[in-house]
């Protein structure tokens, strides 16, 4: 039998192109985090509270891993109706919402800004650009409108940054090290890309189908791990999870190395630069577990931040790739648009 044909699947499953907006992520990064944010730098917050749920929400984690790896702020996220208990007004707000009226972001920017707070947001419009355009000292920045939020993380995440090192809040590659990281990602993605049948995103996929997923990955590099497992929740509708290392060596490594891992799949996300206690973890890991397929993903770049947008973009071209060949429209979540409709009807 022949090899599914993935342009084909493509054009008869994607009814909303996910793979265009996919193939469009390192512009829509570009063009975001050139973006001016027209802001003044104030070196006495507290700390960096991110709201945000979904694909909306993903990037407060990434945000987070690059301030733990070198910023001089707490970042911390937040997903769930208001706001955690010890905030205050010396803590400034990132509130994401890609349509702007997400109902826990806007239920949690309400106490923000009732209680005196600073809030930047980044949305298409909606509710969220009208709170904070009544707000003294509050900020909106726009991202293009009409896509799946899943899909516009190259636009969100990237503004996200653009207003991060504006502000001072996370240190700044100089622009020939944007620049020439732009163009290894451009490479990458190309790569990636399964139209053809071709390289490891296509292949991996294919090794995918019928089996339950697991997603390691060291700490740093966990909010690309956690994005890919919810992708392949969304696009693909298939179960996913993801831990960290060393944190699932302490549990779960323990049903790794069990009978109940022979109907798994393991991805072992990895980088350079790890802890070396952490490179002798992950080793051990993908010579020990017996989970078939195993997959090591090297997610390659000369910085963090690149790596984890390496981490991002290749593992969406996979999730994609999964839902075709099991017959899903990876735009598609039907199970989402009836709950929204289900909560619309209580007040």
């Amino acid at each position: 039998m022949s090899e599914p044909d993935f342009a084909t699947l493509l054009d008869e499953l994607d009814g909303q192109d996910m793979a265009g907006y996919t193939r469009r992520f390192v512009d829509d990064l570009r063009a975001a985090m050139g973006a001016e944010v027209d802001v003044e730098q104030d070196a006495d917050w507290s700390g960096v509270l991110c709201l945000g749920m979904g694909g909306s929400g993903a990037g407060g984690l990434f945000l987070k891993a690059l301030s733990d790896d070198s910023g001089g702020l707490p970042f911390v996220v937040w997903r769930d109706y208001g706001i955690p208990s010890w905030w205050g007004p010396d803590w400034l707000v990132f509130a994401t919402s890609y349509s702007g009226n997400t109902e826990e972001t806007l239920d949690g920017v309400s106490e923000v800004l009732a209680s005196g707070g600073t809030v930047v947001g980044i949305c298409s419009g909606g509710k969220l650009e009208g709170l904070l355009a009544e707000s003294e000292g509050s900020l909106c920045l726009n991202v293009p409108p009409g896509q799946m939020p899943r899909s516009a993380f190259g636009h969100i995440f990237g503004t996200q940054l653009a207003a991060c090192w504006a502000l001072g809040l996370l240190p700044e590659p100089s622009e020939n090290e944007r620049s020439a990281m732009l163009e290894r990602l451009t490479t990458a993605s190309s790569n990636a890309d399964i139209a053809d049948g071709e390289g490891m995103s296509a292949t991996l996929a294919r090794s995918l189908v019928d089996r339950e997923i697991g997603i390691a990955a060291p700490t740093c590099l966990s909010p690309a791990a956690y994005r890919f497992a919810c992708q392949l929740n969304e696009n693909s509708a298939k179960f996913a999870r993801s831990a960290d290392i060393p944190e699932m060596n302490h549990n779960e490594v323990v049903a790794w190395t069990g009978d109940a891992a022979s109907n798994q799949a393991l991805l072992m996300l990895s980088c350079d630069d790890l802890h070396p206690r952490a490179q002798a973890r992950v080793d051990w890991m993908l010579s020990e577990v017996e989970a078939a397929p195993t997959w090591g993903i090297e997610c390659e770049g000369e910085s963090l931040l690149e790596r984890l947008l390496y981490a991002a973009h290749v593992t969406d071209w996979i999730s994609i790739g999964l839902a075709v060949l099991t017959g899903e429209d990876p735009s598609e979540m039907p199970a989402i648009v009836s709950l929204k409709a289900h909560l619309a009807t209580i007040q």
